[in-house]
């Protein structure tokens, strides 16, 4: 989440008349994050979510918003997105697509111990198995083709050495996407960004997950490995804590157990999570969206993950 939108209460004054929400109180914007212009908005109706989409377009959101429909009335703890008075989950403020969305309770839980990480991964597969008869179908966007795509517009800014494992990775995880063993994952709609800062807890209890706007049809071994690399790992090293990463796996099986396949590929699944977010914050860090509030991902974090799931596969 970012600012790059700006957006006023006189602006949200106006606009906010269309949904069944009464008068507009405050609006304050949201920094963390770096794709979406996002606000705290409150109204007669309460707290809400206000997100302007910054790159997806009117003909994409609505895989993102009606899934979260999709979840929410299947019981997953997501965000309900808000309709205007004309039943439109999107509609356009200065003009760019735009939606409402209740706001969670809780905070973020940032320093997780086995009990959060053990929420984190009942939760994760209850929202895997609710999704399998979402009836919409996108791919990852940030998949294996966005890494292929991405990784020469970042190539002349690293090292040597980073080149040669950019390569590597990029190498070994079309060999994957190839094999009868990735064919025989099961799919379907995944978070595919279910890090610390999108989730929120009262206490140890998980109260929601929200962002879903890198949500897309894909492995979900992969949106688990996703979650572990940052749930279950020392940040200082990158390295995979034993007691969170246990807790979340073992709390995700007894919901839905890994197949054959997922447990062969799952350290590649690893490594690839690791690569799509050094891809990521590599591609964002070197060429940079100006933004009125934004705060800056380090890449080292994710070349340190990366390095440390090819040197000690799980």
């Amino acid at each position: 989440m970012a600012v790059f939108t700006p957006v006023s209460l006189t602006d949200l004054s106006h606009w906010l008349p269309q949904f069944s929400l009464g008068r507009a109180h405050s609006i304050k914007g949201i920094s963390s994050g770096i794709e979406n212009s996002n606000f705290f908005i409150t109204t007669d109706a309460g707290e809400f979510v206000l997100t302007i989409f910054e790159n997806l377009s009117l003909e994409q959101l609505p895989f993102y918003l009606h899934l979260m429909d999709h979840l929410a009335q299947r019981g997953i703890l997501v965000p309900a997105p808000v309709a205007t008075n004309t039943g439109q989950l999107v509609t356009l403020l200065h003009n760019k697509p735009a939606a409402i969305v209740s706001k969670l309770s809780g905070d973020s839980q940032l320093d997780p111990a086995p009990v959060h990480c053990a929420e984190v991964g009942t939760m994760l597969a209850k929202m895997h198995l609710a999704g399998r008869d979402y009836p919409r179908h996108q791919e990852n966007l940030r998949g294996l083709h966005w890494w292929l795509e991405t990784a020469p517009k970042v190539m002349d800014y690293l090292s040597p050495d980073q080149q040669s494992l950019l390569n590597s990775q990029l190498q070994q995880q079309q060999t994957l996407a190839a094999s009868a063993e990735y064919a025989a994952l099961p799919r379907g709609p995944v978070h595919a960004d279910l890090f610390r800062n999108n989730v929120m807890f009262n206490g140890t209890r998980l109260t929601g997950f929200f962002d879903f706007y890198f949500a897309g049809c894909d492995s979900f071994v992969f949106d688990i490995a996703v979650t572990v690399n940052d749930w279950c790992i020392y940040l200082d090293s990158g390295a995979l804590d034993p007691a969170r990463t246990n807790a979340l796996l073992d709390a995700y099986q007894k919901i839905r157990p890994l197949t054959p396949e997922e447990l062969t590929v799952w350290p590649l699944m690893l490594q690839a999570a690791a690569l799509r977010f050094w891809l990521s914050r590599l591609y964002d860090f070197h060429q940079p969206r100006e933004a009125h509030m934004l705060i800056a991902h380090d890449p080292a974090h994710f070349e340190r993950i990366l390095r440390q799931r090819c040197a000690t596969p799980a």
